[in-house]
């Protein structure tokens, strides 16, 4: 079982960190200096490779203090255990500096080597807190870019969705490769593969395709049942996602969560929606 760290209250924006070493004194070092920083939440503890692995993919944190050279597998093995699952931000804590170049070629945020003193470790904090605020920035930039998209395309009159004209029928072969969003005269083809996400608004709904954003006259459900057997996902109420615009899935405590886009675009996933959303992704949690 890992050791773990008594959990602090939750805050909004607390940064989660994780501490693995299996030497208790060097765990309880870093914990010690880490109380100084009070945005920092240390969510667990662990003494080993095993128990690292397990409680990262249990507890899903941004930072990671990890030591290298431990006696079951070292630091390496455990990213590479992890997979997508490594933290955003990973700091290496060792007595070892043989393995400074391999450290950063796995794009680790810093490398501290033991013993070390409160201003170099406080220095590493400070670099990895700073490299995760831009991360942030930069997804939240392509969110808050996307949703200022929406807005200007919602000024314009919305279009009509011409679909299959068998979309909803049981017996429709297979579902459309292409969306009709007809203004007027004019119709614009939009290939299925190409959406990104479609966003409800009321009797509307936005779907995001190749840099566009189309407003159409349309029902989310209608949209769902048409899109039934491609690569699309209700994960909320208001949202349908293509699952392989997908690159990371955060899973909240409370059983929500968000996924990010390819293209940075930070969505919610309702608690209900997980089930569906896992079986789109044809996903197993290893």
């Amino acid at each position: 079982m890992p050791a773990k760290a008594e959990p602090a209250a939750a805050r909004d924006g607390d940064v989660r960190a994780v501490v693995v070493d299996d030497e208790p004194d060097a765990r309880a070092v870093v914990i010690t200096l880490l109380a100084d920083h009070p945005e920092i939440r240390v969510v667990g503890e662990a003494t080993n490779g095993r128990e690292a692995v397990t409680l990262i993919r249990e507890t899903r944190p941004d930072l990671l203090f990890l030591d290298i050279q431990m006696p079951d597998q070292d630091g390496f093995g455990v990213l590479d255990a992890l997979g997508p699952a490594v933290p955003r931000g990973v700091v290496f804590v060792t007595a070892h500096d043989e393995h400074a170049i391999r450290a950063f070629e796995v794009h680790a945020l810093d490398y501290v080597l033991k013993p070390f003193g409160r201003p170099r470790f406080t220095a590493a904090v400070a670099r990895a807190l700073e490299r995760l605020r831009a991360l942030d920035a930069l997804t939240l930039r392509h969110t808050l870019a996307s949703m200022a998209h929406d807005r200007v395309a919602g000024r314009g009159p919305a279009a009509e969705l011409a679909l299959d004209e068998a979309a909803g029928d049981e017996q429709r072969p297979s579902p459309p490769r292409r969306l009709g969003v007809r203004t007027g005269a004019k119709t614009i083809l939009v290939d299925v593969a190409t959406i990104d996400w479609i966003e409800a608004d009321g009797d509307y709904a936005r779907i995001h395709a190749a840099g566009r954003v189309h407003l159409v006259v349309q029902r989310m459900h209608t949209l769902a049942v048409a899109l039934e057997g491609v690569d699309f996902v209700r994960v909320h109420r208001s949202l349908i996602v293509n699952v392989q615009r997908i690159r990371e899935l955060h899973r909240d405590a409370d059983g929500g969560g968000m996924l990010v886009l390819e293209s940075g675009v930070r969505l919610r996933v309702a608690r209900g929606r997980w089930d569906a959303l896992r079986s789109a992704l044809a996903m197993d949690e290893v």
